[in-house]
């Protein structure tokens, strides 16, 4: 019996030599996994810095082009708003000058018109 003894006190430490060994190995795998996903998480990062740093920059630029539509659109504003203020004004004094030529060619006619005008105002306002 000592030698199935012996055999089996060899067969324990076989065993356990092999669970060693076997444990090392997945200290070894799990140190891998950890070494992967740390450098997962630094590529990670790194996307995500590059990929924020470039939707900052097309922010940006999309500010400036939206601020220079704006600009230039108050410009066309303002310049439009000068034409029309412009024509108005040389149109109050064509009608002026010709009112005025008018009142100087036909005083007695201008002066019968604005009675009628008067009295048609009047007339109306009444009802």
């Amino acid at each position: 019996m000592s030698s199935t003894d012996g055999e089996i006190g060899m067969k324990n430490l076989t065993d356990k030599a092999q669970e060693r060994v076997q444990y090392e190995r997945l200290e070894k795998d799990v140190a891998a996994v950890k070494h992967d996903i740390s450098a997962l998480t630094d590529q990670i990062t790194d996307a995500l810095n590059s990929f924020a740093g470039t939707a900052q920059k097309q922010a940006r630029r999309g500010y400036k082009q939206a601020r220079a539509n704006v600009d230039s659109a108050v410009d066309d504003i303002s310049e439009r708003g000068s034409a029309a203020m412009d024509a108005a004004h040389d149109a109050a004094l064509s009608i002026e000058e010709t009112l005025e030529d008018v009142i100087a060619q036909r005083p007695l006619a201008t002066v019968g018109l604005a009675l009628g005008l008067g009295f048609l105002i009047g007339v109306t306002w009444r009802r």
